[in-house]
């Protein structure tokens, strides 16, 4: 698997390559988000970790351009104070963040989740999974084998976290999770920062099947308990749109 680390901070890159290459990954390094976008163009990258805060092209840039030509998972790296930007990031396209100083088995475990569910979205082999691999709530249709999901007959794209909650909420249809039990069952991790990462990709979720995403018919929260996948539409009761 190849990584790219881009921070400007060189005793950090020195210390991620350290970490990535002892579990057998591949590293690239990248200073600013220019040479990233460049080196992500030219090599076979699986996953990126990106600091927000860098010369030349900081890390909310070079989101906005990575994004119209790639769904490779980033993982954003930041500073406790960058809490605005951190949810930029993942407005524009981040699957999640780890803040500064931060611990290297929780950084590893967030590599190792994201890589997963990149390799699985991309895998079409069908000796991968089990019978029941196709799951359908109302018009929203999903193909594990072919890793395919339609919405009314119309095929939509999904970044492999996406996918993921998206997976595992029509697998429990009408059952509601809390943002917190979500992360942990769909990233494989303990929870920090559950709350914005979770939020953040539903409305994207929202925005790729819902005809209007404030008035979604299938993919709902509930207040103060957290999100579910309707079985079917159904008028509000109790239950937010927004």
């Amino acid at each position: 698997m190849n990584i790219l680390i881009c921070d400007d901070e060189r005793d950090i890159v020195a210390a991620l390559e350290i970490y990535l290459r002892a579990e057998g990954y591949n590293t690239y390094i990248a200073y600013n988000g220019r040479q990233a976008l460049e080196i992500a163009a030219q090599e076979d990258i699986h996953l990126i970790l990106l600091d927000i805060m860098m010369p030349v092209m900081d890390g909310i840039a070079t989101m906005t351009e990575l994004r119209k030509t790639s769904n490779v998972p980033v993982i954003l790296l930041t500073a406790k104070s960058e809490e605005t930007d951190i949810v930029l990031g993942l407005n524009l396209g981040a699957d999640d963040y780890v803040t500064k100083p931060f611990r290297p088995v929780e950084l590893l475990a967030r590599v190792r989740s994201q890589l997963r569910r990149y390799t699985q979205l991309g895998s079409s082999s069908a000796d991968e999974f089990k019978d029941g691999s196709r799951l359908s709530v109302g018009s929203i249709h999903l193909d594990d084998k072919q890793k395919i999901v339609t919405v009314d007959g119309d095929q939509i794209t999904l970044t492999p976290t996406e996918y993921e909650i998206l997976r595992f909420l029509m697998q429990h249809p009408g059952e509601v999770f809390s943002p917190k039990e979500l992360y942990r069952r769909v990233w494989g991790d303990d929870p920090f920062g559950a709350e914005n990462t979770v939020a953040v990709h539903i409305r994207h979720l929202r925005e790729k099947l819902e005809i209007n995403p404030s008035e979604p018919r299938w993919l709902k929260v509930v207040w103060g308990q957290g999100y579910k996948m309707e079985k079917s539409p159904s008028p509000k009761k109790g239950v937010s749109d927004t």
